[in-house]
């Protein structure tokens, strides 16, 4: 959107009559000195903020050569180790080669309780980092079984995380040229507030290569989110390869816009290596136009190109291999079968459709439950708990499966009568979690609270988490990863953090200069993360500054 020239000229005016020439390559260009960014040092930049944590005033070097000294059944795990080496290029990535003289910090030592690496909702993600005095056996190593500077987890995931907050702890000092732990002695105990903490990827909208999607996975781990849902298939094109059912793949936008089986098995072990859940989505009956490209028998007709056709017993044998194809790929113990926007007109604007719904004597509200309580016995035949879109709760509550989690996005109010009525949910309202939604600003994905109207401590429990949803229509992969960033951050922080960590009346002072902080470190490390204040989100900055305050 552009403002008229003659707003423009009263913004700007007092700027360019006070604006100093400076001399650029013989050129004379306007430009303002702006003002030296001081930091408040009583802020906490880590983020999500911990849930538990002190800290002193002492200064640590950190060897680039750092070792890790790994202990416990689960230290050794490849998924660790690998870990580390990220930890290490992360921190030393402005430091090349030998760093003369002594260091406080040469030793890294990770303690991990257990080595399973099943990877489930729930998994404990807790971790304990202690960062001594830098002398021997002194300082906040004293609360430590091993001193000096270590992390401790039950699991290989909590690990992950701890190597993350660790690596927020290191800063590099440009004049000694060091990499640096500030306020040490440090002790961190946390743990998430929420299992399910979620962002919503859309390759259907717009394809998104491989290489892009793990950078989108990358970057969810700097911000301890944990669930990529990954909305692969909609109404605008089918993407995935379907061994059983080969041609649902001509209704890609072209042979080059498509993932294969191997693509999908590579972005599911790279997010776990993460410690990524991957939850894959196929929406049914609705947004399914793609589907009959390949299998016009899906349609109900030529004209009546959705919702699928129910009469066919061949829709669910579809359906079946489908969800038996994926299972072999997405471990995840949750799988959503969207069942949003169903527009039902069309069944009975179809003859063989409308006789069979006077037959049985069924509305197309029946057959909307008939459809999505039969995809949800053939999700849960293969061991998956069904996730479905809320509408399905608003038309037929009582009649869905026990098991059901419902995926909340129309508006808030909805989790509260979700979990009254004994059902698990998921937080997405559309109106602060949208990604797409470029007008929401930080402040509203920020004070999103997923427990609101909800007093019973058990009913609580029930709220899986949240998450932020990246839809696609205006996303590509030349833009997506400035669209997400910073504001997911905002939602990663209330879904992590404790509840009264997050709830500071003044935004300004408490979390908006650590939430600049958070953007300007993940443009550092090569994610680009756009600016913080703007009024739209993904815009460039409108004028020249610091990077700590845009």
């Amino acid at each position: 959107m552009q403002m008229p020239f003659k707003i423009l000229t009263c913004l700007y005016l007092p700027l360019i009559l006070s604006a100093v020439f400076l001399p650029i390559g013989g050129k004379k260009t306007l430009g303002i000195r702006r003002a030296t960014v001081h930091f408040d040092e009583s802020l906490t930049n880590i983020w999500p903020l911990p849930k538990q944590f002190t800290s002193g005033n002492l200064t640590l070097t950190v060897d680039p050569d750092i070792a890790v000294d790994v202990q416990g059944p689960g230290g050794s795990s490849p998924i660790v180790l690998e870990a580390f080496e990220r930890f290490r290029n992360l921190v030393f990535k402005q430091q090349s080669g030998y760093a003369w003289g002594e260091h406080d910090v040469s030793k890294l030592t990770v303690i991990v309780a257990s080595d399973d690496d099943t990877l489930q909702l729930g998994v404990d993600e807790s971790y304990t980092i202690y960062v001594s005095d830098g002398s021997k056996g002194g300082g906040g190593g004293r609360l430590s079984i091993v001193g000096g500077v270590s992390i401790e987890a039950n699991t290989i995931y909590g690990a992950l995380r701890g190597l993350e907050t660790l690596s927020q702890l290191c800063t590099y000092n440009y004049k000694t040229k060091t990499v640096e732990v500030n306020k040490a002695p440090w002790y961190i105990h946390d743990e998430p507030r929420f299992s399910f903490r979620g962002l919503l990827l859309d390759s259907s909208r717009h394809f998104l290569p491989v290489n892009i999607i793990k950078q989108v996975i990358e970057s969810m781990s700097y911000a301890k989110l944990n669930v990529l849902h990954w909305h692969i298939i909609d109404e605008e094109s089918f993407p995935l390869e379907i061994p059983t059912y080969p041609n649902l793949w001509e209704g890609s936008y072209t042979k080059w816009e498509r993932y294969t089986v191997e693509d999908a098995y590579e972005i599911v072990d790279y997010a776990k290596r993460r410690g990524i859940h991957v939850m894959a989505e196929v929406d049914v009956p609705g947004h399914t136009v793609s589907w009959g490209v390949g299998y016009p028998d899906l349609w109900p007709s030529p004209n009546c190109t959705e919702p699928l056709d129910f009469t066919k017993e061949y829709t669910f044998d579809v359906i079946s291999g489908i969800l038996t194809e994926l299972r072999k790929i997405f471990p995840f113990e949750l799988f959503h079968l969207g069942g949003d926007e169903v527009h039902e007109d069309c069944w009975l604007s179809t003859p063989h459709v409308k006789d069979w719904l006077e037959q049985r004597n069924m509305t197309t509200n029946d057959a909307y439950q008939y459809f999505v309580l039969r995809a949800q016995e053939i999700a849960l035949s293969h061991n998956w708990i069904p996730v479905n879109w809320e509408e399905t709760f608003n038309a037929f509550n009582k009649s869905l499966n026990p098991r059901t989690v419902v995926h909340n996005w129309l508006g808030p109010g909805v989790c509260p009568k979700v979990v009254a009525n004994g059902f698990r949910c998921i937080v997405s309202n559309q109106g602060v979690w949208y990604l797409d939604h470029l007008d929401v600003p930080w402040e509203k994905f920020y004070t999103n609270e997923p427990l609101d109207g909800i007093n019973d401590t058990l009913q609580q429990k029930l709220v899986l988490g949240g998450e932020v949803c990246m839809w696609g229509e205006t996303a590509d992969a030349s833009d997506v990863l400035q669209t997400i960033w910073p504001r997911a951050a905002a939602a990663a922080e209330r879904l992590w953090s404790p509840r009264e960590a997050t709830s500071s009346e003044n935004l300004n002072a408490t979390v908006l200069p650590r939430l600049q902080h958070f953007r300007c470190l993940l443009n550092y490390r090569g994610v680009p993360a756009a600016p913080v204040t703007n009024l739209y989100a993904r815009q460039p900055p409108i004028g020249a500054g610091s990077c700590f305050t845009q």
